[in-house]
């Protein structure tokens, strides 16, 4: 693999460095079939661009990873290139200073492959509406993580939700793919009405409720969410006519599929990395329908914790200060 490193540049400098790297290493960008931008902060780059790595080799991609530095520094766009056998595509790791973090729009917009789509993650901390973001307005497709999130990952999800456009998506909608793929399985054949529901996972999982709110849309029942002792999803347990049918997880490997009147069976339903959340993110680029209808009905039924304090309130408990 070539690492170049490049202080004090420009865009226009590290796309004429791109070019000859690539004629020196005789790799063709023709091969990228789109460009991820990472945005993340600087404790967050490596795991990030590892996960965004490996998920290009399933899609080769030019990787653009942003992170934005002390803004009352001097503005400058420090840049490091990466290109081999160890890479698929292209990595471009950029570093913002000064002025220039609040315009990191227009450091990745000339950096874009030409002609391919444009997907925006943002591994950490994401805007409330991505989509009117300056870096996530580049995009087809913009993917956060409300797992990630700081505080309540679910009122993250509910707060995005009032702001959906079309191409947003979240990883705690990719963990629950294989869970809905079990379940949807456990309809083929007829198993009657289902009356409620319940979800358990590791609490302030955001996973869970996004799974209820799911669960609610598409069999019209009342599904609640409680807590257990993890690790993510532990269990989905739908109550029909008969007894109730489930999907049980406790080991993070394996889950037990239970169908009234059926001998249990042993399933594959292992936790997965991000690296292939993200891959699967990056299959399709179109709008996920179904995401967009599970997030808004979780952001309907939304209700804020009464139990956890509100930062926003002074605490009755404590003295005001502003009172003598």
């Amino acid at each position: 693999m070539t690492t170049f490193m490049l202080a004090d540049t420009t865009a226009g400098k590290i796309s004429s460095q791109l070019m000859m790297l690539r004629h020196q290493m005789g790799a063709p960008a023709v091969g990228m079939v789109l460009t991820l931008v990472v945005v993340c902060e600087e404790r967050d780059q490596y795991d990030s661009l590892r996960a965004a790595t490996e998920a290009a080799r399933e899609h080769p991609s030019r990787i653009l990873v942003v992170i934005s530095r002390e803004t009352d520094e001097q503005t400058r766009l420090d840049a490091e290139l990466r290109i081999g056998e160890s890479t698929p595509g292209e990595v471009v790791v950029l570093r913002l200073y000064g002025e220039l973090t609040r315009h990191a729009d227009s450091v990745v917009s000339p950096l874009l492959l030409p002609d391919t789509p444009v997907v925006v993650w943002w591994p950490g901390e994401a805007p409330t509406v991505p989509s009117k973001d300056p870096v996530g307005m580049l995009g087809q497709r913009r993917i956060t993580d409300a797992r990630r999130a700081a505080g309540d990952g679910t009122k993250a999800l509910a707060t995005r939700a009032k702001g959906y456009a079309p191409g947003d998506t979240d990883l705690a909608w990719a963990r629950l793919t294989q869970w809905r793929s079990l379940l949807a399985a456990a309809f083929d054949q007829p198993v009657g009405k289902v009356r409620k529901g319940l979800v358990e996972a590791s609490p302030g999982n955001p996973s869970a409720p996004l799974m209820a709110a799911w669960l609610s849309e598409r069999l019209g029942a009342p599904v609640k969410v409680a807590d257990s002792a993890g690790p993510g999803l532990t269990c989905v347990r739908l109550t029909v006519a008969d007894g109730d049918l489930s999907v049980a997880r406790s080991d993070a490997r394996l889950a037990t599929l239970s169908r009234p009147g059926q001998p249990d069976r042993n399933v594959a339903l292992a936790r997965r990395h991000t690296s292939e959340l993200l891959a699967e993110e990056l299959r399709r680029l179109d709008s996920d329908e179904t995401y967009a209808a599970a997030v808004k009905r979780l952001a309907r039924s939304y209700k804020p914790d009464s139990s956890k304090p509100d930062s926003s309130k002074p605490d009755p408990s404590k003295p005001d200060p502003s009172k003598p």
